[in-house]
């Protein structure tokens, strides 16, 4: 591998269809078998086996890369890496062996994901088209649209995007108004949508799009596969406090999509995307807490060596940082077991994690005290990029003030919220 990029450079607009255009001889690939019969143990260890080989390896410069608010660090290795891990059977692990899975129960799941963070693993560029729209396309898509779009997502050959936020629809997203026409056999989309993660390097982009003209909220919508490399589609980058811009604003002008590849039925985008949104917030999230917990460790172990840690008051707020990860651990674990969920756990999980890793941001500026104000050289160091990240955790994947309504209306049946 060449020198580990960590600028904004190799995430340009191209960067993913470059790199897979001119990816070097392809990996060698293993057969893609279940992994159901294996024990749970057998299974760990192969997953820390592999993992130890290639980070103490060709990937031992990519440890604890990319991520949110650092997804510019090393693109293009990530995504080398990636493919690394198609090759040797290690993504989409849950789907069916048919759909070129390898049938991993939700415990196998869950240590993978678990091993993954404790290794410190640099994060995936490819997890919105494998853990979102590719068990999206196993539970509502066609055929077809399985044999088209899952073998690209399981070699990491194509990169996804997510349309769903608009400009006047950041979390709500029933107020979505891109519109979507059927133009003889194809879809002519117009719109916005905005805070889209790594539109600029995707190849497709999964959007929720009004397709009956005067419908309104949850009626009418409709979620379509629309290719980005059109002369209707324009990525604009959004810089954030941190100074990267992982997210962007796309504008559709008379953008194309095939007439099929609608998922669902035409008018029934809703129930589709809340089926994503489901899976969004499922068994990854165990990992997402390892990596938490590395995180308040060090927070924790740089308050003990400035000596911060001494203030009664701080090592309450540590200490409760601590008690706080154990429910996050304990709510996704019992999540997990559950069989339905009608969005009331999800927004539950989101809340939780949401605040308290906003409160671990906060909890690293006390640390650091007055030294934190302060960038040296003009840059922001991790704790400083972490404080400012974590102001978003709150926002984006669906805003706290949503997630509660949810709550409110779903679970606790209380009157819905009055809309205009």
């Amino acid at each position: 591998m060449g020198a580990i990029q960590t600028s904004e450079s190799g995430t340009g607009r191209d960067g993913g269809r470059q790199s897979a255009e001119s990816a070097a001889q392809p990996r060698e690939t293993v057969e893609r078998t279940s992994v159901a019969a294996l024990s749970d143990s057998e299974f760990a260890a192969q997953v820390r086996g592999w993992l130890d080989e290639q980070l103490d390896g060709e990937f031992r410069e990519l440890r604890g890369l990319g991520g949110p608010g650092r997804e510019h660090e090393a693109f293009d290795e990530r995504l080398e890496w990636d493919r690394a891990l198609a090759a040797a059977g290690w993504t989409c692990l849950g789907w069916p062996v048919e759909h070129g899975g390898r049938a991993a129960s939700v415990g196998q799941q869950i240590i993978f994901h678990e091993e993954y963070a404790k290794a410190n693993a640099p994060a995936r560029v490819s997890h919105v088209g494998e853990e979102l729209l590719g068990p999206t396309l196993l539970a509502f898509g066609t055929d077809a649209q399985r044999d088209r779009f899952l073998p690209g997502i399981r070699t990491v050959s194509e990169l996804w995007c997510q349309g769903y936020s608009e400009p006047g629809a950041g979390s709500d997203l029933a107020a979505v108004s891109t519109s979507a026409r059927l133009d003889g056999d194809h879809w002519s989309i117009n719109g916005q949508k905005i805070w889209t993660s790594l539109a600029h390097v995707a190849d497709w982009c999964f959007a929720v799009c009004r397709t009956e003209p005067g419908s309104k909220r949850h009626k009418g919508l409709s979620y379509l596969l629309v290719p980005m490399n059109q002369p209707g589609i324009e990525v604009r980058p959004i810089v954030q406090l941190t100074g990267t811009s992982e997210f962007n604003e796309v504008f559709f002008d008379d953008a194309r999509t095939e007439a099929g590849l609608v998922v669902g039925d035409a008018g029934d985008g809703w129930r589709v995307a809340m089926g994503t949104l489901n899976v969004e917030r499922g068994i990854s999230t165990l990992g997402q807490q390892i990596r938490f917990a590395r995180e308040l460790a060090a927070i924790e172990e740089m308050a003990r060596e400035s000596g911060a840690l001494d203030d009664p008051l701080l090592a309450e707020q540590v200490d409760r940082a601590w008690v706080g990860l154990r429910v996050l651990r304990a709510h996704a674990m019992r999540t997990m077991a559950e069989t339905a969920d009608d969005g009331g756990q999800a927004s539950v999980g989101k809340l939780l994690w949401a605040d308290w890793h906003r409160g671990l941001g906060e909890l690293a500026m006390a640390v650091r005290g007055a030294a934190g104000l302060v960038a040296a050289d003009g840059d922001l160091d991790e704790w400083q990029r972490l404080y400012l990240f974590t102001r978003a955790d709150t926002i984006y994947g669906g805003s706290n003030e949503v997630q509660r309504n949810i709550i409110s209306e779903r679970v606790l049946g209380l009157p819905r919220e009055a809309r205009q």
